[in-house]
């Protein structure tokens, strides 16, 4: 059958995918590009609400969904839908209905990105896994194949849906596509790369591992174990399984209360650890720390201005809200943020979190080290924090009774908690 008719824990993947983008983006006109010999997929769509492109005189209807038949390739199923959309519609996102499981958060911070000023934007993960390129074997004559290159774990990113552009910017770049030849068109692989092609950067934002893309079995068999109640989707012991459900639920009634429990009325807590050197005696490196300068102290060491107590802050929060953390967002790889201040980062740090689908409730940090003395500019450093982070940052200060770096006045760590809920 289609994939996209496939059932995960008892609901077709379109169904689904379609459900998580009205759950991040309710307001959202939607349409789905659907293969045109696919009976089965259109009768779903028109029971899902949706209207054929064309039909009546606008081809929509208060569900917001449009069916448009898909082209011979991606580029030419993605113009399609292009093509069906509203005038008034400013920035696109292209999702793939296999990816059913993209929670809101992604689905938020692209449309973040875009709103503070990016042409094209891409979910996109870490890649754990060393990956070589290779020298098909008919190439070369052997067999089997050959590694021709390892590339730079540390540089490469898998990148998921939904991928956001401002719809001006792909539009011209899909009719660039047009006049391509068939196989440059069939090699695109995604939206992002035809920007790419065309000479339009591209920018990332952390993406989510519940955003796998289901395409095998084993990926169906992760999919539904993770929409199961119960720690490491496990069922608990005092739960019937799915098949034992009351007569009036279903699988997905049972999912979906689920879900809504977990995702609006449990809050969220991260941790953040940061830890930074002083700079050498005789250093011009200034201290700031917690938001505030401190004449005639000794500097920390760091890319930025090493506020050892706002970093752990920033990596509290995106800990809770799980986008990752203070290198995915603020690493050295960022040369424009050399020298930025904590509280900079720490505004910055509250945006991501809430253009995630976030609210902020606190944060609090301990600061460890012999210096500077911080009990008389603790309420200082609160407001400060506080009105970086537009929630309240507490922070205290401790030493290390002598021991370790910290005692020893080598270095400062600071160690951070921040409670998130969903907005």
């Amino acid at each position: 059958m289609p994939k996209a008719l496939v059932p995960v824990a008892g609901e077709p993947m379109l169904a689904r995918a379609l459900r998580g983008v009205r759950r991040a983006l309710p307001a959202a006109e939607i349409v789905a590009v659907l293969p045109r010999e696919s009976e089965e997929l259109w009768r779903l769509g028109r029971e899902l609400g949706g209207v054929p492109a064309g039909a009546g005189e606008t081809g929509r209807n208060e569900s917001g969904l449009v069916l448009v038949a898909g082209g011979g390739t991606r580029t030419a199923s993605v113009r399609a839908g292009l093509d069906a959309i509203g005038a008034d519609a400013d920035v696109v996102l292209v999702h793939d209905a296999a990816r059913c499981l993209a929670p809101p958060e992604v689905f938020l911070a692209v449309v973040g990105a875009l709103e503070a000023g990016a042409t094209a934007v891409v979910p996109a993960l870490p890649v754990v896994d060393t990956v070589k390129t290779a020298v098909p074997a008919e190439d070369r004559g052997i067999a089997p194949e050959q590694v021709y290159d390892t590339p730079a774990r540390s540089a490469l990113r898998a990148v998921q849906t939904p991928q956001g552009f401002v719809r001006a910017a792909l539009v011209a770049a899909h009719r660039q596509a047009e006049a391509w030849g068939g196989d440059r068109s069939e090699a695109v692989t995604d939206d992002a790369m035809l920007m790419e092609l065309t000479g339009l950067p591209v920018h990332l934002v952390p993406g989510s591992l519940e955003s796998l893309k289901i395409t095998t079995d084993l990926d169906l068999r992760i999919a539904e174990a993770s929409l199961r109640p119960g720690p490491a989707g496990t069922e608990p012991a005092d739960q019937k399984p799915a098949d034992q459900k009351p007569a009036d639920q279903s699988p997905v009634d049972q999912t979906e209360e689920t879900m809504d429990r977990d995702q609006t009325s449990l809050p969220r807590i991260g941790v953040g650890t940061d830890v930074h050197r002083f700079a050498p005696e005789g250093s011009d490196r200034e201290l700031w720390l917690a938001g505030l300068h401190w004449p005639g102290e000794r500097g920390l060491e760091g890319h930025s201005d090493a506020d050892a107590v706002a970093h752990a802050a920033c990596d509290a929060l995106f800990s809770a809200a799980g986008i990752g953390d203070l290198g995915t967002h603020f690493g050295t790889l960022r040369p424009e943020l050399a020298g930025a201040s904590g509280a900079a980062l720490l505004t910055e740090a509250a945006r991501l979190v809430r253009a995630a689908g976030f609210e902020i409730g606190n944060v609090a940090v301990q600061f460890v080290g012999n210096r500077p003395r911080f009990g008389a500019r603790r309420e200082e450093a609160d407001r400060v924090l506080s009105a970086a982070a537009g929630a309240p940052v507490t922070v205290t200060a401790t030493t290390s009774d002598g021991l370790g770096y910290e005692g020893a006045g080598e270095g400062v760590t600071a160690y951070a908690s921040a409670l998130v809920f969903r907005a």
